[in-house]
């Protein structure tokens, strides 16, 4: 085994920063949320079919040129202040999601996932922190859906992440049997929405900490109800439905 007996410079990447080659005709601006083409590996505008890779260290212009003709350098890993609105002081710990290069959001649906909030700073601007190659969504790979009135559950909702976004919205279970792994979650600010979830007359919706009954909503204390507040519902037994994992102040109607 040799030992290095000069200097050897070493083509090092700097770390917390990485490039991607640019698509065609286009231009990505610095500070813009940098998105990966899943069909081609190129790099573009964040759109919310993207993979997010980071934010742009520099503008890339490519516009007069082809497929990677040209690199753009981001930063992948960080802290960055962004303009998300609705933002408020008890939103730390939230996920955030991008729909486009500059447009940032809490609703999951429609949007790529971005990172967490690490610290409020003024009325819907916060510090978002970020690791593209590491992060994942919290919400997984699930179908979504955003409801701002009142919805009825079907075949087609198996396996769906229902965002409630507006208060008093009430969602109802058909009678039990077939449909399972349905979550709802409460998607709006801290103390703005109550959210119900109401099954079947014949049925009741049974969980930890809830006394069950026929025909009595679950229901997502509006008072106490945080950002992210969730129940997730299975397919349960000859009594109802089953809630597999919650979290949140959730009540039984009285």
């Amino acid at each position: 085994m040799a030992t290095l007996a000069v200097d050897k410079p070493r083509a090092l990447e700097l770390g917390e920063q990485n490039e991607f080659p640019c698509i065609a005709a286009d231009i990505i601006y610095e500070g813009a949320a940098v998105g990966v083409v899943s069909a081609s590996g190129h790099a573009q505008p964040l759109t919310s079919s993207d993979r997010f890779v980071g934010f742009a260290l520099a503008k890339c212009d490519n516009s007069a040129g082809a497929a990677a003709a040209k690199n753009v350098k981001v930063v992948e890993e960080g802290k960055v202040q962004l303009s998300v609105s609705g933002a408020v002081i008890t939103d730390v710990g939230q996920p955030v999601y991008a729909t486009d290069d500059d447009t940032f959001v809490f609703l999951p649906t429609g949007g790529v996932f971005i990172g967490y909030v690490h610290r409020f700073v003024s009325s819907g601007v916060i510090i978002v922190e970020f690791d593209a190659p590491d992060f994942q969504d919290p919400y997984g790979d699930t179908a979504r859906k955003t409801k701002s009135a009142n919805y009825t559950v079907d075949a087609t909702d198996n396996g769906t992440t229902i965002f409630v976004d507006t208060d008093n919205v009430v969602i109802t279970l058909p009678a039990v049997g077939g449909i399972s792994g349905v979550s709802v979650v409460n998607i709006a600010a801290f103390g703005v929405a109550k959210v119900s979830v109401s099954p079947n007359a014949a049925d009741m919706v049974e969980g930890p900490g809830i006394t069950a009954a026929d025909d009595k909503d679950i229901i997502n204390t509006k008072a106490t109800a945080r950002r992210g507040d969730y129940v997730r519902i299975n397919d349960g037994d000859a009594n109802g439905w089953s809630i597999v994992a919650m979290r949140g102040t959730w009540a039984r109607e009285a």
